[in-house]
């Protein structure tokens, strides 16, 4: 799984500076069962398009380059 995580991770690097080019960002958090979960900021947060972004952007993006990925994920605190 170490490798797997440093992989998404390396992945989701390659996909910040799109993201921080409109104001926003976004960050790994953790992978847990295939699924990876994120936090985003910024111009992010409360955007209309964030859901494509986060399921045709950065989930494309990492379920193409990272071996046995199901989804990419908003993480919740609560």
């Amino acid at each position: 799984m170490e490798n797997t995580e440093e992989l998404v991770k390396a992945t989701i690097e390659k996909v910040r500076p799109y993201l921080q080019a409109d104001g926003g960002d976004v960050q790994f958090v953790k992978l847990e069962d295939g699924v990876v979960y994120v936090q985003v900021h910024g111009a992010c947060l409360g955007c209309a398009s964030l859901d494509m972004t986060l399921k045709e952007g950065v989930e494309q993006i990492v379920m193409d380059e990272v071996p046995g990925i199901k989804s990419v994920e908003l993480y919740n605190e609560l």
